[in-house]
């Protein structure tokens, strides 16, 4: 007589769904406020300087609370983490529509960017939680996929919306989705998988056994001994690379495409173009990080897919500084922002690695260094820009190069390593408020200056007409009685 086994349950699948649609629903916020700027501007009688304000002071809120939101999802656990930072910021977002003059408008802008920190943080913590090691990757590209489709698809549905309903309402309907996902989380989501009465024993054992196995002599250690070793500075040095690149997708590529391409009257939609390819690119990754593991290649399935994915990134920049034609320009920077879409994968899944149940802050971490590079972007890339042509091939170069860096940092990265346990207590305590201060630091800066510059470009009063050339022959004809 056979025998059957119980049928395992598949909850886990239904956490990496309800994270997808999270990831979708960060982007979607953080593009309607793009598509309203005429709007708010005409109806709150906004500078164009205060605009500038507004739109970069949600960067500062979002990078400065990335190492505390994700400390709090450590803390907390993250079903209460993510229902409070989203309720938080969907909140913020629908009470946007509500703002009467610009303080307002800049105060719920901040606030919104504090609440967002945690997004993707929380989600990491989530995933540790509830995945063995080997499925991590494609769960952490599955949910970036996420936010680059939400992207893409708010360039074109939302200002649909505003022409239908008006920007106001538009903000009040994103802070409700948000509050929607927020009680789906709340109500399904448990901090530990047994607690879920949906997932079986079956189940529940592949978690747990592939989550004790891995890189277990790294995940015991504290958040500050991770947070100073030498993963860590790799991690955030490859991950400041990739949003240089990537992050040009959301400033400057319109506009360098309209510029660059004015007799096509299409070519600014094919910003959306790179945003698609990078959704692939993170499915794609995904898939490559859970093969490579499951054939006995723990750190190759993060380092391999990273290194090639830096590497195609590398190369589709310098062949789009090579074209003259629109087609293939973007077909090229799609292949680029591909290869760096292909990182976000491996470097999620590394945090995971070497944080263990401290995920929340070290990917934090990592993701606040990564914001810094996407601020600096989007200050060097006009910088940058030829005051002729307007290219912006030397730019491109140095992104390149910043990949053929990251591509470096990878071949160090080892989440077997451990971290260096030589060190007192005090001395792991003074690195790591040195390095988390300084990086803090760096980031106010950054974002600082990139308002400044914003501000500043704005403000610079117009060229003056030249004065009309006089002939004077003319005037002394006409002078004559």
């Amino acid at each position: 007589m056979t025998v059957r086994m119980p049928r395992m349950s598949r909850q886990r699948f239904i956490l990496i769904g309800i994270l997808f649609f999270h990831s979708v629903n960060t982007y979607m916020d953080r593009a309607c406020i793009a598509s309203a700027v005429d709007y708010i501007k005409r109806d709150l009688s906004i500078s164009a300087e205060m605009m500038g304000l507004v739109l970069g002071i949600f960067a500062v809120g979002y990078a400065l609370f990335q190492v505390p939101s994700g400390w709090i999802a450590d803390r907390l656990g993250p079903r209460k983490a993510l229902t409070i930072v989203v309720s938080v910021w969907s909140v913020f977002t629908a009470l946007t529509g509500a703002a009467r003059n610009a303080l307002q408008m800049l105060v719920l802008r901040f606030l919104f960017g504090v609440g967002e920190a945690g997004a993707f943080p929380g989600a990491a913590q989530a995933f540790f939680r509830w995945l063995p090691a080997k499925d991590r990757g494609l769960a952490h590209g599955i949910n970036f996929s996420g936010s680059r489709l939400g992207a893409a698809f708010s360039l074109f549905f939302m200002p649909w919306l505003i022409l239908q309903i008006g920007w106001r309402w538009t903000f009040a309907v994103n802070g409700l989705i948000g509050i929607l996902w927020a009680t789906i989380w709340l109500l399904w989501f448990r901090d530990n998988p047994k607690d879920n009465p949906k997932v079986n024993q079956e189940e529940l054992d592949y978690i747990e056994q592939g989550r004790s196995s891995g890189f277990a002599t790294t995940v015991k250690s504290s958040f500050a001994e991770v947070f100073t070793s030498i993963n860590m500075s790799l991690a955030m040095v490859q991950y400041f690379a990739s949003n240089v690149t990537f992050f040009i997708c959301l400033t400057w590529l319109p506009s360098y495409l309209k510029n660059q391409w004015p007799d096509d009257p299409r070519a600014v939609y094919w910003s959306a173009a790179p945003l698609i390819f990078a959704a692939f690119a993170n499915w794609v990754a995904g898939t490559m990080v859970t093969q490579l593991f499951q054939r006995g290649m723990p750190v190759g399935s993060r380092r391999i897919t990273a290194i090639v994915g830096f590497t195609l990134g590398a190369a589709g920049l310098l062949l789009a500084t090579q074209t003259e034609s629109l087609y293939l320009f973007v077909l090229w920077f799609s292949l680029a922002t591909f290869g760096v879409d292909m990182t976000l994968s491996p470097s999620w899944a590394f945090c995971n690695d070497i944080g263990g149940a401290n995920s929340g802050a070290v990917s934090g971490s990592m993701n606040m260094v990564g914001n810094v590079g996407a601020a600096l972007s989007a200050i060097v890339f006009p910088l940058l820009q030829d005051a002729q042509t307007g290219s912006a091939n030397a730019f491109f170069v140095l992104a390149a190069g910043l990949n053929l860096v990251a591509v470096v940092a990878w071949c160090f990265m080892n989440p077997s390593r451990v971290s260096d346990r030589k060190l007192s207590p005090a001395a792991i305590r003074t690195r790591f408020i040195a390095m988390l201060t300084a990086l803090f630091l760096l980031t106010a800066g950054a974002i600082g200056y990139q308002i400044h510059q914003s501000v500043r470009k704005r403000s610079e009063p117009a060229p003056l007409a030249p004065a009309p050339i006089v002939d004077v022959n003319e005037t002394e004809a006409t002078d004559e009685p």
